[in-house]
Parts: structure tokens; C-alpha cells; sequence
């Protein structure tokens, strides 16, 4: 159960991101990528295939909240699409989920959270790596208004099945690593402000931020 992978999040279409990342690919000896959502800024949704080939990785990867329906499908062309999946990836579970729970803000990527509940019932396992955009409730999701904005439907699906990993992004303020009751949680930073983080998965977990 080994594995090293850039984790990218919030890239918001900035073109410059994907040159940055396969520099720090070369850094840091990666040939994999998991990308946590927002990949484009309110489209276009083809732009998602786009910047996922021209990481010229292997990538696993979620729709965020500003991803508009439709990006998808061009997530599936170029990489493993995680959204209300699970996969197997060197001998360990991983599942996803892209979007969000409804923000002030009215996004075209957003659900209920009875819906974000259900969608993750069924990929859960204990033991896991949970690829996310939204954050769970009370972890690296506090804005700059000093307000908790995550799904608290995520946090207890995590609270009930003890994943090993949870990546999520969405929340760009609210950068870090930490561990809570035996489980990792990273959000990496906004690409598009410069920001990376890095997994790896072994007989440990380990989990790295970076600057892009």
C-alpha cells in the first residue's frame, strides 16, 4: 500500500499551474496527481480534460462547487473520476466526492446535505483515502470571517468510519495538516495561490505542504 502524489486543489483556471505543478512533480520524483476540485472557474467545463493531460500524470480527481455540471465527463476522458466512486489504488480503498454543501455564494456544483450524506454512505470504508472538495464541518474549513462552513454530513461519515486520509480543499484560508482521533486530514492551499501539498502512502502516512 505505497504510493507518492501531488495533491492540487483550487487551480480556478490559472494557466500557469500546470507548468509550476509538473515542475514540482520533477522536484519531488512524482508521476501521480489527485486534484480536489475547482479545476476550471465557472467553466468551461472541457477545460478540465485540458489541464489534467497537460500534467502529463496519472491523475485521480473531483469536480469542485465552481466546477459547473458537465465537468464530469471531461474529468472521466483524462483521469479516474472519484465522484460517488471507489477504486482500488495499491491495495487500498480510495472513494470521492466533488461539490459542496450550499454556500452564500450559489454555486453551480452545490447539494443539500441529505445528498452528500447518501452519496458517501455507499464508498466508505474504514481505512480509506477520502478524496473531497468540500472539507468536513470543524476541520480546515474556517473562513476569514471566523466562520465554520463545512459539511457536516462529510464529518460524520468520517466520524463513523475512520478513513486513514482526508483531502479536501474549497476553503482557500484554511490551509494545514493535522490528525484528529486517528485520522489525517490535509487541505493543500489554492493552486492558484501558489500552494501544494503532497501524500504519501506506505506502512505509514505521510503528508507534505508544498509550494507550487
Amino acid at each position: 500500500m505505497s504510493g507518492r502524489y501531488l495533491v492540487l486543489s483550487d487551480v480556478h483556471r490559472r494557466e500557469w499551474v500546470a507548468e509550476a505543478a509538473r515542475e514540482l512533480m520533477r522536484e519531488h520524483s512524482l508521476e501521480e496527481a489527485v486534484l480536489l476540485g475547482d479545476i476550471t472557474h465557472f467553466g468551461p467545463p472541457a477545460y478540465a480534460e485540458d489541464f489534467i493531460r497537460s500534467l502529463g500524470a496519472s491523475c485521480y480527481a473531483v469536480p469542485g462547487n465552481c466546477d459547473p455540471l458537465g465537468t464530469e465527463a471531461f474529468i472521466e476522458r483524462s483521469a479516474v473520476c472519484l465522484h460517488r466512486h471507489k477504486v482500488r489504488v495499491d491495495g487500498r480503498t480510495w472513494g470521492g466526492l466533488g461539490g459542496s454543501n450550499p454556500s452564500v455564494f450559489r454555486t453551480p456544483f452545490e447539494m443539500p446535505e441529505e445528498e452528500i450524506s447518501r452519496s458517501l454512505r455507499p464508498i466508505m470504508e474504514e481505512g480509506m483515502v477520502l478524496v473531497l472538495h468540500c472539507p468536513a464541518y470543524g476541520t480546515f474549513d474556517l473562513t476569514y470571517s471566523n466562520r465554520h462552513v463545512g459539511s457536516r454530513a462529510v464529518r460524520d461519515a468520517v466520524e463513523r468510519c475512520r478513513p486513514a486520509v482526508v483531502l479536501s480543499g474549497h476553503i482557500h484560508e484554511d490551509r494545514g495538516v493535522t490528525m484528529k482521533e486517528g485520522v489525517w486530514y490535509m487541505n493543500p492551499g489554492a493552486a492558484k495561490d501558489h500552494y501544494a501539498g503532497m501524500m504519501e502512502l506506505g506502512d505509514e502516512v505521510r503528508l507534505t505542504l508544498l509550494d507550487l
